[in-house]
């Protein structure tokens, strides 16, 4: 089903982030609305989050790619991270079905993010919980179920991350942070690369302008 450019854009943002911090991870894979298979015996039973964590990181095929995660495959394991960006079409698909089949697939954590807000409300299909929240967060508990464990506006910790989603831009874009406040975020390559020409930028311009203070004090002085 198509989505909005702003749904898109989010989905981007969190990726892009994502894709940066797991270079420094080791055997690490950030994917995007790649299938992930659980039941051997039913093998079109899937999921396909907005974006996932997955640890270790799967073999490629034989075509050097990786076109899904099958759990029963040697070196395929469920994601340690979904995180889905609620759709204005069909939101009760995220905030229903997605939850249960992370639980069935085993995935450990799950981050619900609704920008707009067009989850459904009390009565609605919530299963009596009133709704719609900006941000889940559903976690495994010590029985092994995946329970949410948060609803409302932000920020929520997310133990995976050992950081914190928060939502920013009016609530329509989702970041990570280090901190609560929202002060240390995590940069996408894109952010870290403009941040260090803008740092040589300033360093230059800065070098500069010593120079000419100190031509301007020469000069002064052989007079």
């Amino acid at each position: 089903m198509p989505q909005s450019t702003p749904h898109d854009d989010a989905i981007d943002l969190i990726k892009a982030i994502l894709a940066w911090w797991a270079r420094s991870q080791p055997n690490t894979r950030v994917v995007h609305d790649l299938a992930i298979h659980w039941d051997e015996e039913h093998p079109s039973v899937g999921l396909s989050p907005d974006v996932a964590v997955l640890r270790p990181a799967p073999p490629n095929d034989s075509n050097g790619g990786l076109r899904s995660v099958r759990t029963w495959e040697p070196g395929h394991t469920p994601p340690i991270l979904a995180i889905e960006v609620v759709s204005e079409t069909n939101p009760r698909k995220d905030y229903e079905i997605v939850p249960d089949k992370c639980k069935a697939c085993g995935t450990p954590e799950l981050c619900v993010f609704d920008p707009h807000l067009a989850g459904p409300r009390r009565g609605r299909g919530t299963r009596g919980e009133s709704g719609p929240h900006r941000l889940q967060l559903w976690r495994h508990n010590e029985k092994g179920e995946l329970k949410r464990v948060y609803a409302g506006e932000g920020p929520v910790y997310s133990p995976t991350l050992n950081a914190y989603f928060i939502a920013v831009d009016e609530g329509l874009k989702l970041r990570i942070s280090d901190d609560e406040a929202g002060l240390q975020w995590w940069l996408t390559g894109e952010e870290v690369e403009r941040k260090a020409k803008e740092a040589e930028r300033v360093a230059k311009e800065a070098a500069l302008a010593r120079i000419a203070e100190l031509e301007a004090q020469l000069a002064k002085a052989t007079k």
